[in-house]
């Protein structure tokens, strides 16, 4: 943090997230629902999926490319899927409306297959694992990123394939749940927005500038001619990106990223789920003392040089979300000043 940089709490924070949506077009509910997830985002340290996402998605509003107050739409369904179009309305709304979707099948059939298609950008997807595990389901979630080609294939040297997010969530009994969400790519492109915003370097190996050659300076990134990130683990990344695209893009009906030119505009996202009910497959007192043993298992090891403790996935975020709810959302200088003038572009002065 600069000298220049804010603190803010919550809920205010929250308000001014949500009179900016609501200002943009949105019901009020709707504003709501944005704000709390974009702010939630902020609050479990994934700055890159929270309020700095604000002036993508009034810009995004302007050019008709993020339409408000839309609903998920049912194009197909049987007892155990359903087949959902977003029609470009905020992910926050559609994706929650088709979890609650996929959660009751899966509550009366055992399992629910999911996909969502056309939906504008659909947050942090660790959010819909963890809807999930609320109701007690198991879920895998494949999203793609339909609009904008971010990352390189494994020794390409430009943008083919979107940061693809691969998420999976499993619930524990009486404990939070282990929350796996991960971009496919070294980082995601909020992150690096974050550290152009902060004027920062990027770490080693995630970015290529337009000539293939390895950067650090994330502003390669926003500036013609672009450079492209790069998948994390090598080839393996590459591979799992190029699978979660097939499941999202293709298996959903929504489309690859392969259109290029011919590809929406906006950030518009597709995501295929799978949700389990541990209960039908005849072992959830088994799965959640399985489950158990072996985060316990896991964390019992000593923890090795410069390390505090051993973490299992979804730790990370609820230990900044305590801290963050304790003496508010850190908001760098550069982000600040991009939200505010999203917010005044649609008539919404920032708080003082």
């Amino acid at each position: 943090m600069s000298d220049a940089d804010i603190v803010i709490p919550d809920p205010a924070l929250r308000a001014y997230a949500a009179a900016i949506v609501r200002a943009a077009g949105s019901a009020p509910a709707e504003a709501e629902t944005v704000a709390a997830q974009l702010v939630e985002a902020n609050l479990r340290g994934h700055d890159s999926h929270g309020v700095g996402l604000l002036p993508d998605y009034v810009r995004n509003v302007k050019a008709g490319t993020l339409r408000p107050n839309q609903s998920a739409v049912l194009v197909k369904e049987t007892d155990t899927l359903a087949v959902v179009d977003g029609h470009h309305g905020y992910g926050q709304v559609i994706g929650g409306q088709a979890m609650d979707i996929g959660i009751a099948k899966a509550k009366r059939s055992g399992t629910a297959l999911v996909a969502i298609r056309h939906t504008h950008h659909l947050g942090r997807i660790g959010h819909w694992a963890e809807q999930c595990c609320a109701a007690g389901l198991a879920s895998i979630h494949f999203t793609s990123v339909a609009s904008n080609a971010a990352v390189a294939p494994w020794g390409g040297s430009d943008a083919r394939l979107g940061t693809n997010p691969f998420t999976c969530g499993v619930p524990v009994q009486g404990d939070e749940p282990v929350i796996l969400d991960m971009a496919t790519s070294r980082l995601p492109v909020g992150k690096v927005r974050v550290a152009h915003n902060k004027g920062k370097t990027i770490i080693d190996g995630a970015l290529i500038d337009a000539q293939g050659r390895p950067t650090n300076d994330p502003g390669v990134y926003f500036t013609p001619p672009r450079g492209t990130l790069l998948p994390f683990g090598e080839h393996k990344g590459y591979a799992l990106g190029l699978i979660v695209e097939l499941f999202a893009g293709a298996l959903t009906g929504g489309g690859t990223i392969s259109r290029g030119e011919g590809a929406p505009k906006g950030i518009i996202n597709n995501m295929f789920s799978v949700i389990v009910d541990p209960a039908a497959l005849g072992t959830a007192r088994a799965f959640y003392d399985e489950v158990d043993a072996m985060v316990r298992f896991a964390k019992a090891s000593p923890p090795g040089p410069g390390t505090e403790a051993v973490l299992v996935p979804g730790d990370p975020e609820r230990r900044a979300r305590r801290e963050r709810l304790a003496k508010g959302l850190p908001i760098d200088a550069g982000t600040w000043k991009v939200v505010a003038e999203a917010a005044r572009s649609v008539g919404v002065e920032p708080p003082k």
